[in-house]
């Protein structure tokens, strides 16, 4: 048997991409060496937030195969690789995942074939790190034997507006005719394929959109603190500025940034900048600094809150609402709701959560206490504060009847709720 294209690695980025390739009436193989979510979607059963259990069953009765037999890699016409990128240390990304990846690949790599990496990772990566581990473990050319490309993903959890379909797919490849192919094999399923000249400007595109919005980001968190201290609301001039109709995006302060993208990526840009040319880019650094300290001035503000009321933060109940990364999904990867859990445990409060997306939920292997009953556990806390505002929340009811309401997302508009 053959397939159109194998997926490695069946998380956030690579299942939808597969379930469009479905849809698109691909055959479609999905690899992953995690054994348990092979099984769980052999059965049926999703473990992302952009899937349901039905969707996966549509796509096992249109043909998708998961394993995580390596062997079977060698019957695709087109292997992606979909893998996690974290941080490690020194500010690089983890490439432990994308190697291992490739040299399944390279084990199995036949001529012909069209190899595309869309993990997110720093310039050069394809190019220094990827294609010479497949030549060398295939006996292969790239750009002769195979072709070889780099596509960033775009894959932006919980929208439901811009998924792999109508979200452009930018490709570029080790050679023209590398490119030509990755955009010929997108365009099967993607309505707009976009072309880079290579493999470092497709990589680099990634970390502009995401350094773009990490600056932005910092810079109405900074304007966040003084607009307090000078008693100006910050979302009444996002608002008053959004209105006018060129040069301005609005972009909105919150307890931090979250997900893999915003915090974690333009550090690859950062790291490969310092480590390949010797000096900062202190844009990214600065942003940084910035987005990362967001967490403690929170659990500041909370501390005032209660200290203005006379109350100590000191053996304080403190209730945190939405404890994920973005509103509407379970994915707590870069949550800025713990780093605030952790700073507010630290002046001596008592944490505990509600959120609908999350059962259990541990701060470094020690449980935080979940409450199911929202409004009960609204009006009994010293402090709620709304880190994430999930659709089933009614932020302007729960400030109400609650003691103290911090609100960090600028969604409320009873005079009872503290805003950030």
């Amino acid at each position: 048997m053959s397939y159109d294209v194998v997926i490695l690695g069946l998380g956030y980025v690579g299942l939808p991409l597969a379930q469009q390739a479905i849809r698109a009436g691909m055959s479609v193989l999905g690899f992953d060496i995690d054994e348990t979510v092979v099984a769980a979607l052999g059965d049926g059963r999703s473990h992302v937030d952009d899937l349901s259990d039905t969707d996966v069953e549509k796509m096992l009765a249109g043909g998708f195969v998961p394993t995580s037999d390596e062997a079977l890699i060698g019957q695709a016409r087109t292997a992606v690789i979909c893998v996690p990128t974290p941080l490690a240390e020194g500010d690089g990304p983890d490439l432990r995942a994308v190697l291992g990846a490739t040299s399944a690949i390279g084990r199995n790599l036949r001529p012909g074939m069209l190899v595309v990496l869309e993990s997110t990772t720093y310039p050069g990566t394809t190019d220094e790190e990827v294609r010479p581990r497949l030549e060398q473990l295939s006996g292969l050319t790239a750009g002769i034997d195979f072709h070889l490309a780099f596509s960033p993903e775009r894959i932006d959890p919980g929208n439901e507006v811009y998924g792999a379909h109508n979200t452009p797919k930018v490709v570029g490849g080790y050679t023209p005719a590398c490119t030509d192919r990755a955009e010929a094999f997108y365009g099967r399923f993607v309505e707009t394929v976009v072309r880079t000249r290579s493999t470092r400007e497709a990589e680099t595109a990634k970390l502009l959109e995401n350094t773009y919005r990490h600056v932005n980001i910092a810079l109405v968190n900074e304007m966040a603190r003084f607009c307090h201290e000078l008693d100006i609301d910050l979302w009444d001039v996002i608002h008053a500025a959004s209105t006018k109709p060129f040069g301005f995006q609005a972009f909105y302060p919150g307890p931090g940034v979250g997900g893999h993208c915003i915090p974690i990526d333009p550090n690859y840009l950062s790291h490969n900048v310092r480590s390949k040319l010797g000096y900062p880019f202190r844009f990214v650094e600065l942003a940084q600094e910035i987005n990362t300290t967001m967490p403690a001035y929170v659990a500041r503000r909370a501390q005032n809150l209660l200290n203005a009321d006379g109350h100590a933060v000191r053996g304080a109940t403190v209730l945190l609402l939405g404890i994920t990364y973005k509103a509407n999904i379970a994915d707590q990867r870069e949550s800025p709701a713990a780093p605030l859990a952790r700073q507010l445990a630290a002046l001596g409060a008592t944490v505990a959560y509600h959120d609908p997306h999350v059962t259990t939920w541990e701060l470094d292997g020690v449980p935080v206490s979940r409450t199911d009953d929202l409004e009960g556990a609204a009006a009994s806390a010293d402090l709620v504060i709304l880190v994430q505002n999930h659709r089933e929340y009614d932020p302007d009811h729960l400030a109400r009847i609650a003691k103290r309401f911090f609100d960090t997302r600028g969604v409320t508009t009873v005079r009872e709720a503290h805003r950030l």
